[in-house]
Order: structure tokens, then sequence, then C-alpha cells
């Protein structure tokens, strides 16, 4: 299978070029930034791509590449630090400039190029840059520059080697896809090969290969993920090999429980566990507020009710099965170099005992290198219903993370109501098929209120519905302004205890998708 290698300095849209190409049907595969040429993969490698960063080139510290790339006469494509990286490597000048770019501006050109096949001069891009190249490198030109006189494309003058200082990944970069295309077909000539089907043969085969003939045990929560990998062990593997264990932590969504049951049924899963821990769960959690000290203690504390209860239950496998995806790996700081940033600790990836396991090779993450659309892609080949495959996605420390502060039985309880009204509604007015994420946040603390000819003080519940293909930006799902207030009114009318109802209308970036 052709692939294109994405060579990740720190850029925040290092993964959305990666989803931009395979949308093209080609298959990415993101890598630090400092990965040697000799250990990078060659089989169907057609071209290298350098992100962007946050750091400037000319710093002491600044992430560069293994200058190998530069003599081994494949396909290369800089995008913005990615391009003044090519440009100070070979000879050239970069610095920061008096005139800064960011949003939007204007890339014109006069000679056409293969890089540029089918687009018109005067096109909109995407900037983002303090520094612009001061002075191309004696082997480079200037193909294309933007209404400020600053260069926008450059390109080696015999090598196959071309600059971005504008971002073609972003939505708002017109003729971005383009560019995209036309570096990954005409330059790379790259096959469109990368399918579902493609992957799942390859993951079939992987899955075989590391399990062999041992046991695989897999935490399922009946959200989408671990309901897509249940049925990918399940098909892979001799269904006697696989052991599907549900704990309710207590801090599941109302009838959760009842409902993750019916979907192991159908399933054909022969060893299904349920484990009630919700008791162990609350108790531990009494008293704590910090959202991280949250994530890292459930996510501690599942690991070792899992192995507890593998230990009653005798199950003779080694193997744990996840239901990871490639967003959960970049948040936890774990999917690129060593110096990604953690958004939020996701349980299934920095917890110490997930960690131990995985050091082990015992843990298999058959989804690792998929966005959410992806897994939902790969549901539907495996026959999953629509039901469980449009399913909104849930986290993995559960309602934990949206009680703000600290957590009891009683809010717990609360919050689960709610969320069961808000999502009823959803669907009843098919909203909720066209919203990517929607969820109720209770908030710590009161306001005030009438119920009647009574003054009462209630708490404040959040509302949360989002847009997104693949979880790494999202924007506010605009909700009707009559559906917002009927919804409102039903929750303020059911539960007295909820007594000001307020809609989150912010975007991915810069806020999180869940609040903590």
């Amino acid at each position: 299978m052709d692939k294109i290698i994405i060579l990740d300095f720190g850029s925040q849209t290092t993964q959305l070029i990666g989803r931009r190409i395979r949308q093209l049907g080609v298959y990415s595969l993101i890598l630090p930034g400092d990965t040697p040429w000799e250990q990078m993969p060659k089989e169907g490698l057609r071209g290298i791509i350098l992100s962007g960063s946050p750091s400037s080139v000319y710093e002491s510290e600044a992430p560069k590449p293994d200058a190998a790339i530069y003599r081994a006469g494949i396909p290369l494509l800089g995008i913005c630090y990615g391009s003044q990286r090519l440009i100070k490597d070979a000879g050239g000048t970069v610095a920061p400039h008096s005139q800064k770019e960011y949003g939007r501006a204007k890339v014109f050109f006069e000679k056409s190029d293969p890089l540029l096949m089918g687009i018109d001069s005067g096109f909109v891009s995407w900037m983002s840059h303090g520094d612009s190249i001061q002075e191309l490198a004696p082997s480079y030109k200037m193909i294309a520059q933007t209404e400020n006189g600053i260069p926008a494309i450059v390109r080696h003058i015999s090598l196959p080697h071309w600059g971005l200082q504008f971002h073609p990944e972003v939505t708002h970069c017109e003729e971005g896809m383009q560019i995209l295309a036309n570096f990954i077909f005409n330059i790379c000539q790259a096959k469109a090969d990368w399918s579902m089907e493609t992957y799942f043969s390859q993951i079939q085969a992987q899955i075989k290969k590391q399990v062999g003939s041992q046991k695989v045990l897999l935490l399922i929560s009946g959200g989408v993920d671990s309901s897509v990998v249940a049925a990918l062990l399940l098909k892979s593997l001799d269904p006697e090999q696989v052991h599907l264990m549900y704990i309710d932590t207590g801090l599941m969504r109302k009838n959760e429980s009842s409902e993750v049951e019916n979907l192991l049924q159908q399933l054909g899963a022969r060893h299904i566990h349920h484990i009630n821990a919700s008791q162990v769960f609350l108790k531990a959690l009494r008293g704590v507020k910090d959202p991280e000290k949250k994530r890292r203690l459930i996510g501690d504390l599942f690991m070792r009710v899992q192995a507890k209860e593998v230990k009653r239950l005798q199950i003779p496998g080694a193997f744990l099965a996840q239901g990871t995806l490639y967003t959960d790996l970049i948040e936890s700081g774990k999917g690129v170099g060593q110096k990604a940033c953690v958004i939020k600790s996701h349980h299934n990836v920095r917890s110490p005992l997930v960690e131990a396991k995985r050091q082990a090779g015992l843990i298999v993450e058959p989804l690792a290198e998929l966005y959410k659309d992806e897994v939902r892609q790969l549901g539907r080949h495996l026959g999953l219903p629509e039901t469980i495959i449009q399913r909104h996605p849930f986290p993995g420390p559960g309602l934990a993370v949206r009680v703000i502060g600290e957590v009891t039985p009683a809010k717990i309880t609360l919050l689960q109501e709610a969320d069961a009204i808000y999502l009823e509604e959803l669907k009843k007015r098919n909203l909720y098929n066209q919203i990517w994420q929607a969820f109720c946040v209770l908030l710590p603390l009161r306001s005030v209120g009438v119920s009647g000819d009574l003054r009462r003080y209630g708490y404040v519940l959040a509302l949360r519905a989002i847009s997104s293909v693949d979880g790494m930006t999202a924007d506010v799902f605009p909700l009707p302004m009559a559906d917002l207030l009927e919804i409102s009114s039903r929750l303020t009318n059911s539960l007295r205890e909820i007594g000001r109802v307020v809609y989150d209308i912010s975007s991915k970036p810069p806020a999180t998708i869940e609040w903590e």
C-alpha cells in the first residue's frame, strides 16, 4: 500500500494533514520530526511532508529532520515551518518579518507548476506565521508570493522538493485539497489504495499474529470504539479466545448496563463478565476535585479492578485489548514526538498500569491509527447496527468528568437523569444523528430561582452539542432556539434540583470537547 509519511514538529494541525491525505484515499503515517531516515518504513513510501511547528528554525534547539531525507531523492513538501526548514537547511535565511501573516492571505503566481495544476492565481490561503523566508537558498526559487510580497510557495530547482508558507490542510484554505492532491498524485505518483477494507484485512492479520492462540480480554463500555474492537476481535479470532468484561463504575449513563448486556449478546460473544464496582469507584472519588487526578484515579482503579477480576475468574489470557483512538494518543501526548503536549489524560493511554502492559507488548489497540469517523466506517464494514455506530462518544472516566468538582452519588444520579432527557429530546427532534457529540455538564454552583411563589437554589446545568469529523477540531452545533427553550423547560420542570440551563458555545480549539 502506498503511503505518505508526515514528520511532525509539534504543529497543532499535523493530524489534519494526515486526515486530508486519507480523505484522498492514500495512507498517511505520522512520525516524530527527528525520526532517522533508516528507521522510516520504506515499503510503499511515495513522499514525505514536513509539518509546521511553534518553534523558529533559527533557534538553537529548533527541531530538524534527518538530513538524509534531503539526499534520498523522494518528493518532499514543507508546510509553514517545514518550508522554512527546507530553505534554512539548504543555506537560505529565515527571520522574523515586520509583516506577520495570520489568517487569510491571497497567493499569486505567474507560471504553471505541477503543484499548482488546476488552480487559478489569486486563491485565498490560510497563514499562521511570524517568521518568513528572508533570502532563498541558492538551490531554490520562488513560484508564488502573497499580496504582501512574502514567498508563499518555493521549489528546489532540480529536486522534487516544494515548500508552502501557508497551511493547505485547514478548511479555510482555498485549493488546499487540490494542492495536496497535486503533490500526492502528480508529484509523488501515489496510488489511492487506502480503504477500510484494506485496513480491516491488515489489522485482522496483525491481531492474529500478535495474540496467536492466547486469550484476550476487552474492557467494553458499550460505546462505538469498544464495540468495534469487540466485533473485530470476534471476527479475527476464535470466539473462545475472546473475553468481554463490562465494569460498571457507577459513572455510566442511565440504563447503560442493560444496553451493554444486549449489545454483547448481539455480537455473539461466548464469554461475558459483568462486574458491578460502582461502590468502589464512588468511594475512591470522594473529596477529589482535580480533573487530572480524577482521570488518573479512575484509570488506575479500573485496571486494578480488572486485574482482580481476571484473577478471580481465572482467565488464562495475558493480552488486554482497548478501543484507544489516534486522537486519544495525541491528546495524551503519546502520538508523535517526545515533546508532545498533554492536553488531557486518557485512562486507557497514560495510566501507569496500562503503560506497563504496553511496554511488555501485552496491549492490543487495533484502532490506534484511526480517527472516530474511520472507526464508524470500520463498524459498518463489520456489520454493526447503526444504533451503535451513530452513538455519541462517551469519555472513559464516564460522568465523573462531567460533574465538575467533587463527584457524589446524588450528583451522578441527577446527571444521569438530565443526560437521558437531553438525548431523548434530541432524538425525538431528529437532531441526534446530525450532532457528533451531545451531553450535559453539572456545574459546582447553584443559582437563585423561583418555583411557584417560592425562592429556591438549583444547580446550573450546561448543555453541550458539537459538530466534528474526527474529534481533533469541533464547532458548536447550532441548536435552534425553539428547541433549546423547550429542552431547557423540560429539564427544569422534570428535575427540581436543576435551577438554570446554559448552552456551551465554545469551539475546539480553544476549548476541548469535554469540560474536564
